[in-house]
């Protein structure tokens, strides 16, 4: 593996449900050490992407690569070999209700590296800690903690395994304004301190521009528009500028019922 080999590389990529086109030819490369976000819509395509690179779907067409390696032919234990490069922060934390608190940040360490149950809760404290949450939030259920607290948790088990790659799946939906900016500096600040890979999808316009490095916006099933996260209001694409201004009028049409 190569420093200018992408991290994640993502061609022609197809996926349909039925007659349903979801992704319809997705290009798209992540660079190592970088956070992408990915912006577009309900319904365009977001989700079954993320969902494609992590293998929860399989694409119809098109390769998926990780660190060089086509992800989409792995089975068993080589396909193992890959999941253990990555976190997830799921959309709504997915929480595991039986569990407790410091027990859902070590289900990886425990479940996946078999790791013993005591040192695990010793690096599950750790990574709570890096979230703002102390030791004592650990011996709570995921019932007794708030949306924002419930999502700190999720992050600390995102990077409880020191990941390479996190996946961020609308991290701050659900969430009043201050506590969604609380949520992206945690990202932001975690993402470094491990010198991960980031690849996020969102629909929140002021969470892409606090996390992001390099914004792709997807639309149609493909790739649109790509750059820095600094040219969004100049992207010269009225898809994006559509999108980013949250305006009805515009390319971007919604199918409205009228009377």
């Amino acid at each position: 593996m190569n420093d200018t080999q992408p991290k994640i590389s993502l061609k022609d990529v197809r996926k349909s449900f039925g007659s349903k086109v979801v992704l319809d030819g997705v290009d798209l490369e992540v660079g190592r050490a970088e956070s992408l976000v990915v912006i577009g819509g309900s319904g365009t395509g977001k989700s079954v992407t993320l969902k494609c690179i992590l293998g929860l779907l399989r694409p119809d067409a098109g390769t998926i690569m990780v660190d060089g390696e086509d992800v989409t032919r792995m089975r068993g234990a080589e396909r193992e070999r890959v999941l253990n490069k990555f976190g997830m922060l799921f959309q709504g934390a997915a929480l595991f209700d039986s569990l407790l608190v410091w027990e859902n940040v070590a289900f990886g360490l425990i479940q996946g590296q078999g790791m013993r149950r005591g040192a695990a809760k010793e690096v599950a404290l750790e990574k709570m800690a890096q979230v703002g949450l102390g030791a004592e939030v650990g011996e709570l259920g995921p019932a007794e903690l708030s949306g924002g607290m419930q999502k700190r948790v999720a992050l600390a088990r995102a990077i409880a395994t020191d990941p390479e790659i996190i996946f961020f799946d609308e991290p701050t939906t659900g969430l009043d304004p201050i506590m969604a900016d609380v949520i992206n500096d945690l990202i932001v600040n975690s993402v470094r301190s491990l010198g991960a890979t980031a690849l996020s999808i969102t629909h929140d316009i002021a969470s892409a521009r606090k996390i992001a490095d390099r914004v792709a916006m997807i639309h149609g099933g493909k790739i649109i528009w790509t750059g820095p996260v600094g040219d969004l209001d100049n992207s010269g694409n009225p898809y994006v500028d559509q999108f980013i201004r949250g305006s009805a009028e515009g390319p971007i049409q919604m199918e409205v019922l009228r009377p």
